[in-house]
């Protein structure tokens, strides 16, 4: 595994709860219950690239399964028996790589943007493997996010019914009192979605602004910010501190770390 250095930010912020683990072990999913998944899916979770990615090189011919090329991307496989190659070369899972990124705020959350904008790839070191995120965040949030190439950890991580909580520090354009507090608790209707927060507190106000904590533990499109503005409110920051059990911390911005065996048993 290549040594995790940092990489400097070129441009230049409770509640917590245990998971539920696998019964198995984090992240790695039972052999008799291990599905056979699309092609694009196991070279995604072989960490040999992503599922766009893939399919350009499956219907471009340059991937064959057990010596027969495969030129569809539905065709199913098993990462684990079939023998995947590609461009003649065999396919072998990848060391397991679970990192943390400190995401500045303006990068976007994709692998490479038609728009030429920055992305969070911008900010790992070189000579990894490819590395999905789990999760995201938007273009103008920032904090912890996790990569790996673990995707049965990162599924598991994902699922609403693990329950893990996710910790955001939100910047808000007014004085948070009690009621506005009080009403953020409270569970919302919008676009036909139920957005609700775990937990909400009051971290510290100025003069025109305040900063509350939100826990969630489940993952809507912009929810946060969805959720601040049916309160007649908008978020000047937004940073994501903590998942589970892993925390920010005082990671730099664009700055990575792997994680402990600790935090990633213990999220």
């Amino acid at each position: 595994m290549p040594a995790m250095s940092h990489r400097p930010f070129r441009k230049g912020a409770g509640h917590q709860a245990r998971a539920p683990r696998p019964s198995h072990g984090a992240g790695t999913p039972s052999p008799s219950r291990r599905p056979v998944v699309s092609l694009p899916r196991a070279l995604s979770k072989l960490g040999f690239c992503s599922r766009t990615e893939a399919t350009v090189l499956i219907e471009a011919g340059r991937v064959s399964v057990n010596g027969r090329i495969a030129r569809v991307a539905t065709l199913r496989v098993d990462p684990d028996r079939d023998r995947i190659t590609v461009d003649g070369g065999a396919i072998a899972a990848e060391a397991k790589i679970y990192l943390m990124l400190n995401k500045p705020r303006g990068f976007v959350t994709t692998r490479r943007d038609p728009h030429e904008r920055e992305t969070v790839y911008d900010c790992l070191p070189p000579g990894l493997p490819f590395l999905s995120p789990v999760g995201r965040l938007d273009k103008a949030s920032e904090g912890l996010l996790l990569l790996t190439n673990d995707n049965g950890w990162a599924d598991y991580l994902l699922d609403p019914a693990s329950g893990v909580p996710k910790t955001y520090h939100v910047k808000i354009d007014r004085i948070a009192d009690d009621d506005f507090i009080g009403a953020l608790t409270q569970p919302v209707e919008d676009g036909g979605e139920r957005l609700s927060a775990a937990a909400v507190r009051l971290l510290r106000t100025g003069n025109r602004s305040s900063w509350v904590e939100v826990v969630l533990t489940e993952g809507r499109n912009r929810q946060v910010r969805r959720m601040v503005a049916a309160q007649g409110a908008d978020v000047l920051r937004l940073v994501r501190v903590g998942i589970g059990s892993v925390k920010l911390g005082d990671l730099g911005k664009g700055q990575t770390r792997p994680l402990t065996d600790a935090e990633k048993t213990g999220i």
